[in-house]
């Protein structure tokens, strides 16, 4: 994100904390009970976006994240596309005897 953006949406959020304010006060609220309702939205609007921001993190699904994990997976793939059929060949090969060698593991740690 730009400097820019953050300052469009910090001028954003400021403009609808007034809107609410005079909304509140047009509906008939005082000035002090306006201020409190509105700042009360403001709050619960951030403890909201922090939430959001917290499962994102947890979850590892953050921007940079999933453009790692894109950038990886671009370049597992064209490795994949540069390889000869032989060396192909070879490398199914060897991931079937290691899955093969894998579940006599298995099996023989549970006798």
């Amino acid at each position: 994100m730009r400097r820019i953006d953050v300052l469009g949406i910090g001028l954003a959020i400021f403009v609808a904390g007034g809107l609410v304010y005079l909304l509140l006060q047009f509906i008939g609220l005082d000035s002090v009970e306006a201020g409190i309702w509105s700042q009360a939205v403001l709050v619960a609007g951030l403890v909201g976006w922090l939430l959001t921001y917290l499962l994102r993190a947890l979850t590892h699904k953050m921007t940079f994240n999933q453009q790692v994990k894109d950038y990886r997976e671009a370049v597992l793939q064209k490795r994949l596309e540069e390889l000869t059929p032989e060396e192909l060949a070879q490398i199914q090969a060897e991931i079937e005897q290691e899955q093969q060698s894998s579940a006599q593991d298995s099996a023989q740690t549970q006798i």
